[in-house]
Parts: structure tokens; sequence; C-alpha cells
């Protein structure tokens, strides 16, 4: 709301109720409206300029209107009941689903991704559809009406084809406008960010502006050609054309010999698409800002003639740029790049993000430096990627929740293998297993890895999020063609008794894929494939006794050698932490062990306070106990041990927004105390408010320093 003390007239309509302003409005609105723009207008000098679509916008917009019954913009029709249940929406015609059917299917999938969902968790009591903004209650199923507009952002190449979407609820009031941002974590499609950010937001009766930030779960299938588009139908890449999420860069010819030497393997957009798309994540946020814009202008502008006119100018919406994870780097780096005022304020959870870090930073750990600190993704992902499997072995690391147990009889066995191949090429040291196991525990210590983490390194590996993440990185880092199989892997069906590779699928991952998929293997029946197996190409996992030792061999060589391509990729994506004095807030489980606090959160600080120094406005809340998949919850051995992130995330969104609003003070930095449920692993007690102590306004021996970039965090 700052900007909008340049202009106190519109200030006050804002105040007012919409009854009383309309009079005062359609005085006012023109005056103040060439205010704002300087008195430039495209409209033949009428005052108010026309409401013109967003220069990137590529194609037509789509929009569709949700009665709040049947289909609503928040659950697509499910309500909190049908969320909450394991059995997912069905097609009519399998083989061919229709875009609503994929619209709900996408939105059930990515909602209960992100979130705990389980009996004894937070699901329907702390967060859900059913919960108003006070933690009550007291919204039944919880669907909410209203308008989406839906679009590809573009440069003009047909290749980007950025997914945009633009939530507008029917409580949005056009006299308080506000919007949050809610762009896609992982590699996920457009609703993405649906329960991490949007819920929130359309609770809250903004507008919410997604994108997939054009790493999105766009997919094409080899031997078919088949691909998807904006709205998850699909179309063979020639027909498609320019409206394909993404097709791959390359001749008919060749990927008919691919698919020949390779065959049911697929490409994706964030690992294929060659244009490192990490590098406009920030532009991405800010175009669907902007797309935000139009589309309320669209619906709430004044109107002359058969044309809108615009309403809200630059700057005159609270914006908050809101997401986890990617979202949440994506949306840092927004902040960043605005120079014209479009984001009010931020709030993101477990950003992944790169840091420029300057020389004045370090961080500190009660006291004592950590081991390591602002590395980037493709640094401590293909080291983790490398160690994990033979760390799962250490004691240290004894009794971890296990995601799968790849085959039973041989998941030991992968592992101790994976050690003595790391040992014989000098990545660990040790005699025995265990000496070997404890040794790859403590350099990922040293590389900066908590200890608090020291039982999710098994799930990680297991689950697969660690390898999907190395590979699909460094593909896209090197701006790799699926041709290229880099580092011997690609991305294919499997048998799930052998986990042999090129399996003809029973059913195609196709039509589901936009329903089901997260834009990274493993995903919907998808997984990933070394293609240099023992016995030819098979799942990552078994294709050779030690799981792909060679491959992930390869794909950290691509660092730690200084390959010029990917170091040019990971500096483009770089950030400063210079939030030009926006108030902020970042929440991160400090047990997080895909992107470790001491290479994200702490050190961005710590920049952030070197670049901004008195007028910084941020501040850090660390949770303990906190890891960075809270849809794991469900599993046993989560939930015994660790908390739910997305219940500070909403805690952080309330308290910046009391802040816009009120003036509020933003608590300071600080560590949260958070307490384990114990019990029984699998059937945990009930979560309950004394295992989620709130922020604090005053955290006293908590508070987290920081001092000329050092920043210090209490045990």
């Amino acid at each position: 709301m700052k900007r909008l003390a340049r202009f106190p007239r519109l200030q006050a309509l804002q105040e007012v109720p919409r009854t009383a302003a309309l009079g005062a409005l359609a005085l006012l609105a023109a005056a103040t409206l060439a205010a704002c723009h300087g008195g430039d207008d495209d409209n033949g000098g009428g005052g108010q300029p026309a409401n013109s679509l967003p220069s990137f916008i590529s194609g037509s917009v789509n929009t569709q209107t949700y009665d709040g019954v049947s289909d609503d913009l928040l659950t697509a029709g499910l309500g909190k009941t049908g969320l909450a249940s394991a059995t997912a929406p069905t097609f009519a015609k399998p083989a061919a689903p229709t875009a609503a059917e994929l619209r709900r299917l996408a939105i059930y999938s990515n909602y209960r991704a992100l979130v705990d969902m389980s009996a004894n968790g937070g699901y329907g009591r702390f967060w859900g559809p059913n919960i108003d903004l006070n933690g009550n209650d007291s919204l039944g199923e919880g669907k909410i009406a209203g308008k989406e507009y839906i679009a590809y952002a573009d440069d003009g190449s047909g290749r980007q084809n950025v997914s945009l979407l633009v939530q507008i609820p029917t409580s949005f009031n056009p006299d308080q406008p506000c919007i949050v941002t809610a762009t896609s974590s992982g590699s996920r499609g457009v609703y993405g960010a649906i329960s991490a950010a949007g819920e929130w937001g359309l609770k809250r009766g903004c507008a919410v502006a997604y994108t997939d930030k054009g790493s999105g779960n766009g997919a094409q299938e080899i031997s078919t050609t088949l691909v998807t588009l904006i709205d998850g139908t699909l179309a063979s890449a020639d027909i498609a054309g320019t409206k394909a999420i993404f097709k791959a860069n390359v001749s008919p010819s060749a990927l008919s010999s691919f698919n020949s030497a390779f065959p049911n393997r697929y490409a994706y957009k964030h690992a294929h698409s060659q244009q490192n798309p990490e590098q406009d994540w920030g532009k991405n946020t800010l175009q669907a800002i902007q797309f935000a814009y139009w589309a309320l202008n669209d619906m709430f502008g004044p109107v002359s003639g058969s044309t809108h006119q615009v309403r809200y100018s630059k700057g005159s919406i609270t914006t908050i740029a809101a997401s986890v994870s990617n979202g949440g780097g994506a949306s840092l780096a927004a902040a960043e790049q605005d120079t014209d005022g479009w984001i009010t304020a931020v709030v993101v959870g477990e950003p992944q993000i790169n840091l420029n870090l300057p020389s004045q930073v370090s961080v500190r750990q009660g006291g004592v430096p950590v081991g390591s600190f602002g590395r980037p993704l493709a640094d401590y992902m293909t080291l983790a990627n490398l160690l994990q499997p033979c760390a799962a072995l250490a004691p240290a690391a004894a009794g971890a929740p296990y995601l799968t147990t790849l085959l039973p009889a041989t998941t030991n066995a992968i592992r101790t293998a994976r050690c003595a191949t790391l040992a014989a090429n000098g990545f660990v040291s040790g005699g025995t297993t265990t000496e070997q196991a404890t040794d790859a525990l403590n350099r990922l210590h040293q590389a900066g890895y908590e200890s608090d983490s020291d039982t999710l390194h098994a799930p990680m590996w297991d689950s697969q999020a660690v390898p999907a993440v190395a590979v699909t990185y460094a593909d896209a880092y090197m701006k790799a063609s699926v041709l290229d199989n880099l580092c011997e892997f690609s991305f294919g069906t499997t048998s799930a008794a052998t986990g042999a590779a090129g399996v003809t699928p029973l059913v195609s991952p196709m039509p589901t894929i936009f329903g089901n998929g997260n834009g990274v293997p493993p995903t919907n029946g998808i997984n990933l494939v070394y293609n240099a197996g023992t016995t030819g190409a098979a799942d990552h996992r078994l294709a050779t006794p030690d799981a792909s030792y060679a491959g992930a061999a390869c794909l950290r060589a691509l660092w730690t050698n200084g390959n010029a391509t990917m170091a040019g990729s990971v500096n483009a994506i770089r950030v400063n932490a210079n939030l030009r004095g926006k108030p902020a807030i970042i929440v991160q489980g400090r047990a997080d062990a895909l992107v470790p606090i001491n290479h994200a959160s702490r050190p961005y600080l710590g920049a952030n306070r070197v670049a901004e120094g008195s007028k910084s406005q941020l501040s850090l809340y660390e949770i303990t106990n906190g890891q960075h998949f809270d849809a794991f919850l469900s599993v046993a051995g989560f939930d015994t041990r660790f908390i739910p992130i997305h219940y500070y995330d909403i805690q952080a969104l309330n308290l910046m927004w009391n802040h816009l609003k009120n003036n509020a003070p933003l608590p300071p930095s600080q560590v949260v105390r958070t307490v384990a449920r114990g019990g029984k692993a699998g059937s945990a007690p009930a979560l309950t408010t004394s295992n989620l102590p709130p922020i604090a306004t005053d955290p006293g021996a908590n508070a987290i320093s920081v001092a000329g970039g050092i920043v210090n965090v209490p045990n």
C-alpha cells in the first residue's frame, strides 16, 4: 500500500465501502488514473487507458467461471471430503479424459502432494478448505466460486510457453484488492502451489496468480510424439505446434532413431527444453502478477463501448509473492528483480535459491561455523546423490523411515556396494562398510547438511527425490536434449518386477500425466533409467549392483570439473538477496535434507543484510523438527519425528497480512522449537498446538542474530 500514499484520493476510496465510493469514483477516476500514468493514455485522450493484454501473452486467453457447487477454484468440486479421499477422481473415458476431468485430477494431486493429509495430521483441523482464516472449522466443504483466466507467456519463439493462470474468487473486493502469487514448487504444473499458497489467498479474497515457471509438467512420449497442451489434453507434436506446453526441439527422424535405440522413453520440459528455465523463474512470477492485473481490470475496470479500461495500475494492489521450495525461490528472485513496485511483500517456505555470496557472509550455529554454506543446488545435490545410499548405513542414521524398500532382499546390498565403490574411488574412506558409511555421513555434514537430517538421507534417495533432481537439473543446466542421455540417464517406463527399462506400459501414462505428473521422474509410471546397466537399461537403483554409481559420479564431475556450460547456467540463476526494502519472511525446517538450510535460508539472510543493511525487512523463522516434504508425514517414522512446515507458512502469511494492513511489527528472526509427536511409527498421536508453538514476538534466547553478514543461529 505504500505506493498509494502518492495518490491519497485513491487510497481514501479503498478505505470506504464500495457503495459509498461509486459516486466519488466516477468523479475522481480519470484524474487519479491520469496521475498514476503521468497523463499518458492510449484511449484518445479520455483519461483512462485501455486494458491492453501484456505483450508477453501468446495466443488466446481462456476463461472459465465456477459456481462453487458443482465445481470451484480450490477443490475442483471435490470439497474438503473429496480432497481427503484416498481415491483419486476418475474419468468417464480413461483413454481420453476431458480438460475438466484433468483439471480436477491436477488439483486433487497437487493439493495432496504438498501438505500432510493423514488422519492425525493437520488437514481438516489446522488447514484445509474447511478451516477459516482464524483457524476455525467453519467453512464446510470449502468450495470457492470464481473465475479462472489461463494463457501462455512466451518470447515469440513458441518454445517457452510458460503457463499463467489467475483465479479470482467471487469474494474479491474490488475496492480493497489483493493478489497472492502461487508459483509452482518443484517442476509441477500450473496448479502446483494450490495448497501451499493458493488456498490462503483465495480464503483471503485475493486473486491468486499461478505460473508453472516454464519448468512445468509438459511431456512428450517419444514413441507416439504425443504432447500435452495447456489444459492437459493431448495432441501429436506436429499438430500441436506452438500450442504444446513442451515438445522436444529435435527432428522427427532423430526422434525415430532414438526411439529405436531407447524404446518407451519420455522427454520432459524442465530437463529437456534446452533453455535453462530456472533463469527466468523470477521473471515468470512477475509476469503472473502482471497477467493478474490485466484479468482484474478485465473484470472490474470501467467499460467504454466494448473496451475495458484500466482501474488498477502498477503498484496499486497489495501483492504478496508467496510459495514454497522452487516456487519460494522464484518469489525471492521476482522480488529482487521488481524495480517497478509490482510486489508489496514476500512470504516463502523452504526456498530453493542459488546465491552470489558476498565475502562478508558466514553462518554459525551456537557460535560455531557450520561445515559449509551457500553452495548452489548443482553442487550439493550431485554430492548427496553420490553419498546418500552409503550414508544411510551409518549407525547415526539407524532407524530411518523408508519410503520404499526397493526390492527388500537387495536394499542393503545396494547400499553396501555403493559404499565399497565410493571407497575404491576415493570418495569415502574406511575398511568396513560401517566405517565407509560413517565417513559418507560425515562428509555430508562437512558439506553443510545438518545432523538433524541424518535419518532423512535414506528416504530422500530411496524415494528418488534426490536422484531425480540431480539428473533433471544437470540436464537443464547442461541444456541437454533428450537425445543426449546425459551421463547415461533417461526417463522411461520400467518393469515393476525386475526394473528393466524399455517395457511397453499396459496403460500409457500420457492421458493422465497432466493430472498426476510432477514434472520429474518418478512420476505417473515413468522412472529414472540408467542406460548402461549390467544387463541393459533399468531403473537406476537396480541397474548395477552399486545403484548406477558411474552415472552419479558423472553428474558430480560435471560440477567438480568446472564444465563451462553447467557453470554458465548456474551463474545465470544466482541472485543477490537484495529485496529492495520489501518486508519478507522465510520459513524453513532445520532438518531439510533436500534443500539444506545452510545453502538456502541462512546464507540468504546474511547476504540480504549485506545488500540492504538497515533497510532490510527480512525475517527468518527456522523450525526444528521440520523437513522438506510435509506429504511424507503420513509415512511411518515421519509422523513421529517431524512436524508440518505448512502450519508455519500459514502463520507467516497471517503475520505479513497484519503487518501490511495494521502496521503490526513482524517478529524478528528466530528458531521455533517444536515438539515431535512421538509415539509408535505409523500411528503417532494426533497433532496438537502443544507440538506447534507460535512464532514469538520476543524470541529471547531463540533469536537469530545477523551482524555484518554473519548469521548466528542458536543451537
